[in-house]
């Protein structure tokens, strides 16, 4: 059965598009065939693997707005088992079109169910907000990761989006369940680094992720390449965290079945 990871937090600069780009691409790696949807109108997940936002022709926002058939809109990364549903600029509007249009909340749901058994794991790249975008991709999701700073108002707005889970698993999908949380921009040799960690695992127990992402300059290189981490420097740090990072989410899975 497919896993369907969306990857959100409203709060900017946590890493959210990093995640998508390097998890997706290590799933990949991995021999698991993967599909990552562009769902920030920013497209930086697109434009990191690769592609000119402005040669796209049809992106998330036709799937979304116009109910566009999938098929038509997935592009193959040339990256190993990894697959894209891209963004562009004309996704900015789509939460206030998406307001008058019948199953606002589910569109994306409807769209991709069908064509998620093709795949083992679909990543989700949210916007940082919590709006009808959002919100379709947490109906189509099975669980969420939430990219957390290792900094000092790390758990600010979480309290927000646990919220949101809440209202989500209420009226939309009951199932939706914590995949964890991953704690980014880790620098070890810092008192508050180590804090910051402890205190998020006192609010999520047995939830936050035993891979830690560092601070790496090559890990911030790569989007301007077109590349994930694994395939611009494989022997980085990122790299091997990412890849660490994918076979506990691999092993946590089985360990589910």
């Amino acid at each position: 059965m497919e896993k369907i990871i969306a990857i959100t937090n409203q709060k900017g600069g946590v890493g959210k598009t990093t995640t998508a780009i390097n998890l997706s691409a290590s799933l990949g790696s991995l021999g698991k065939k993967t599909l990552v949807i562009d769902l920030d109108p920013q497209g930086n997940t697109t434009s990191g693997l690769g592609f000119d936002r402005r040669s796209i022709v049809m992106s998330s926002y036709d799937v979304l707005v116009d109910g566009a058939d999938v098929n038509d809109v997935i592009l193959e990364t040339g990256f190993e088992n990894l697959n894209i549903i891209p963004s562009n600029i004309d996704l900015a509007a789509a939460d206030l079109e998406l307001i008058d249009l019948k199953n606002r909340e589910s569109r994306l749901k409807i769209a991709v169910t069908k064509e998620a058994k093709n795949y083992d794991y679909i990543i989700i790249d949210c916007p940082p907000s919590l709006g009808l975008i959002t919100t379709n991709a947490l109906c189509l999701a099975k669980s969420i990761l939430i990219p957390t700073q290792c900094e000092y108002y790390a758990l600010e707005g979480i309290s927000q989006l646990m919220n949101t889970i809440k209202r989500i698993k209420k009226h939309y999908n009951e199932n939706l369940s914590i995949e964890g949380v991953l704690m980014t921009m880790y620098d070890g040799r810092l008192n508050l680094t180590q804090q910051v960690v402890e205190e998020v695992k006192k609010h999520f127990p047995k939830k936050v992720f035993n891979t830690v992402i560092p601070r790496g300059v090559r890990l911030s290189e790569a989007p301007s390449y077109g590349k994930p981490i694994i395939y611009f420097d494989k022997s980085s740090k990122g790299a091997k965290a990412y890849i660490e990072l994918a076979k506990e989410i691999i092993n946590n899975n089985e360990k589910e079945k």
